[in-house]
């Protein structure tokens, strides 16, 4: 590799990887393998998260309560406990008590019912904000809220820009905006946007929503996982996720959603089904709602048995790690991936994602100039696991479960050639 100062080399690597006490953890994951036998550079967790060897296990459990037990797995079954097995796991995540947090759904499908619960217009108040680059379902669900009202999605779905030429927001804008925003009725935001990579200083941006009677809605599906929060104490009215990416829990995998608990007893605008109904009365199969305690009351319907499985099987390592000690990993992972990039300096290539390590998670977006598809097409070619977001950018994500020291150094060595 190129001995240029400043930039990892696979010697540090290698030594790097000899003293990391998180090493191990990469062999509990499956990793995909190249045409000739390989193990690929795999840096789109942020997409979709390996899988973890015990996810297996966790599957087969079920399919023998399943095949032993029939019905009478819903009581005595392994799968029985999930729902609530995950709760506490999820709320640390997140930074929320247990019972303001449900395993459930979809992500998208929790952003509508929250924003059924959540989106109040007034006479005064009726539009939404949203990061500029928002996830596109989050854009859709939120223009389908307003339509639903009979308001013009055009017109109040109000976007934050970032400043001419730069690329990320900065806080500062954000909270003045906010705090003279009299028409908007409620924020969704990202906890980390997923095109940028910017993690967003939450805290004093909700603060300054709430202070002026904006709703608060966050979007964790990039950050539950990869960066720590404090929904609670932060005070944001709801926020939602899907678990397929940083918690690994699979394709497709059950989403979640937080309700502060402020909000437990409001049943105003709240979608209800029948898994919402407390536990004790839910088999009386009475016409009315009794409503569960928490946020399980915005659960609709039964538990999918197999996605809470995996999802158990995902939350397994922030269990026995612990967040703080990834996000310190996760943290010198992408370091040394920026700096990396820096030093070498490479034409048409530029780091977007913030350089200060508190306003990102394990994702750098790298913007390219003219050619950018071919360079993400040799990275390819060469093993790269990553990800291409129109118009310019390539997402890598080095997540500190799996990802090497060694994998970062290949990966600069590759964005180099590549870059030539």
């Amino acid at each position: 590799m190129t001995q240029t100062d400043g930039v990892l080399t696979l010697g540090q690597a290698k030594a790097l990887d000899a003293a990391d006490p998180l090493a191990p953890w990469r062999e509990r994951f499956v990793h995909p393998v190249t045409a000739n036998g390989e193990r690929a550079l795999y840096f789109c967790g942020n997409s979709l998260g390996l899988q973890p060897v015990s996810a297996q296990a966790k599957l087969g459990e079920l399919l023998a309560d399943w095949g032993q037990l029939g019905v009478a797995g819903h009581s005595i079954g392994r799968w029985a406990h999930y729902s609530e097995q995950v709760k506490a796991p999820l709320a640390q995540l997140v930074g929320a008590l247990p019972h303001e947090v449900a395993a459930a759904n979809s992500l998208t499908a929790n952003l509508s019912l929250m924003l059924a619960s959540f989106y109040r217009p007034t006479r005064q108040r009726r539009k939404i904000l949203v990061e500029a680059m928002a996830f596109p379902s989050d854009r859709y669900a939120a223009a389908s809220m307003l339509r639903a009202n009979r308001f013009d999605d055009k017109s109040n779905l109000i976007e934050l820009e970032p400043r001419p030429g730069e690329a990320t927001l900065r806080t500062k804008d954000i909270v003045a905006l906010l705090k003279q925003a009299d028409d908007v009725a409620l924020l969704l935001l990202g906890g980390v946007n997923y095109y940028t990579g910017q993690a967003f200083e939450l805290e004093p941006i909700i603060a300054a929503a709430r202070s002026n009677g904006i709703m608060v809605g966050i979007d964790l599906a990039h950050a539950i996982g990869n960066v720590p929060m404090e929904m609670h104490a932060w005070g944001a009215d709801f926020a939602v996720w899907c678990s397929y990416k940083y918690l690994n829990a699979g394709p497709g995998a059950v989403g979640g959603f937080f309700v502060h608990e402020r909000h437990h007893a409001d049943s105003a605008g709240r979608q209800e089904g029948w898994w919402g109904n407390r536990a004790e009365t839910r088999f009386q199969m009475r016409p009315w709602f009794e409503a569960a305690q928490g946020a399980d009351a915005w659960v609709l319907s039964t538990p999918p048995a197999p996605m809470l499985a995996l999802l158990a099987a995902g939350l397994e390592p922030f269990e026995q790690v612990g967040l703080s000690a990834l996000r310190a990993k996760s943290v010198a992972l992408t370091g040394k991936l920026y700096d990396s990039l820096k030093e070498l300096n490479l034409p048409g290539v530029q780091v977007i994602t913030p350089e200060d390590p508190a306003q990102r998670g394990a994702q750098l977006s790298i913007r390219t100039a003219a050619g950018g598809r071919a360079i993400f097409d040799k990275l390819t070619a060469q093993g790269l696991v990553a990800d291409w977001r129109e118009p310019d950018v390539i997402r890598v994500a080095p997540v500190p479960l799996y990802t090497s020291y060694t994998d970062v150094a290949r990966l600069v060595e590759l964005l180099r050639k590549a870059a030539e």
